[in-house]
């Protein structure tokens, strides 16, 4: 009787441990058959991927100066974006210059932008120490060239006012030391037609 019941209970945990394997295998099969189904669902709803992000077209407004550096004037321009942020896309543009004749450049040529970034509605540009060293100087100047910035970019959702930034550093005054740029500044629409 006790071989019958060991030969039982040997029989029962064989038993036991194929069907466990036979309903694991099952399991782990009907998993990659779903994911790979979803991944080819996946292909065929979206067409190709690739590794570079869709480029949109999106219009945006620019200010540049006057020829008097009297007043802020704006530019609507429809840009190109794509993995690149659209405040980086727009910093770009301004130190591209106006496309109309009767505009003026407001950031110096061979500035570079290093980074901009958004948080909570204040944008942080940091741009390249030219943006300081080859600005051609005056109080309306510096006037026409942070608001330039300013107004742009407060144009886009979320942004609320800008801080400029020095190859990473805050500036007493970044430009001429007519203006404090430690803190942020919000945008300044009466100086310009609007």
């Amino acid at each position: 009787m006790r071989k019958e019941g060991k030969a039982f209970k040997l029989k029962f945990i064989t038993v036991t441990a194929a069907v466990l394997l036979l309903l694991t295998l099952t399991l782990a099969g009907c998993g990659k058959d779903s994911d790979t189904s979803s991944r080819h669902d996946a292909l065929n709803q979206n067409g190709d991927i690739s590794a570079k992000p869709a480029q949109t077209q999106q219009k945006v407004t620019l200010y540049f100066s006057d020829d008097q550096a009297m007043r802020l004037v704006p530019e609507e321009r429809t840009v190109t974006k794509g993995d690149e942020a659209l405040e980086a896309v727009i910093i770009g543009e301004l130190i591209n210059g106006p496309q109309k004749d009767n505009l003026e450049q407001t950031i110096p040529t061979g500035t570079k932008l290093l980074s901009v970034s958004v948080v909570d509605g204040v944008a942080y540009v940091n741009f390249s120490k030219e943006f300081q060293t080859k600005h051609w100087g005056g109080s309306s100047g510096e006037t026409m060239t942070l608001y330039s910035v300013v107004n742009s970019l407060a144009k886009l959702p979320g942004i609320e006012k800008v801080q400029f930034l020095l190859e990473g550093d805050k500036e007493e005054s970044i430009l001429n030391g007519n203006m404090d740029t430690t803190v942020p500044l919000a945008p300044d629409y009466s100086l310009g037609d609007e």
